[in-house]
């Protein structure tokens, strides 16, 4: 129930940002932070319950730490927590266009 308020509230912020022409102000802090430190790197562990948790190596911020029950449930989850480190509403993710550009670096960064 959470996640749908949460998700409602950003197509409602998504919806009064694009009348006005606007973006948020994240999109161009993280186009501008891509550009100047490529990707963001990140560490997989596999769990004892069998999920597993991803902790980003090189953001300059600190930390980036997300987990999912399966690979593709934590990569999904890794796109949203680096949007939200730079403030963003996942419904910009086509706008973020975050894509993982790495097999073995496992590695996030623009398409």
């Amino acid at each position: 129930m959470a996640k749908a308020l949460k998700v409602l509230k950003d197509y409602i912020a998504k919806v009064a940002w694009d009348t006005d022409n606007l973006r948020p102000r994240g999109l161009f802090e993280l186009s501008e932070y891509m550009r100047h430190n490529k990707g963001i790197n990140f560490d997989y562990h596999h769990n004892e319950d069998g999920s597993y948790t991803a902790v980003s190596t090189n953001f300059r911020y600190g930390s980036i730490i997300t987990q999912g029950k399966d690979i593709p449930e934590l990569e999904k989850n890794i796109r949203d927590a680096i949007l939200t480190s730079f403030e963003i509403p996942s419904v910009y993710k086509k706008e973020a266009q975050i894509v993982k550009v790495g097999e073995q670096q496992k590695e996030y960064a623009l398409a």
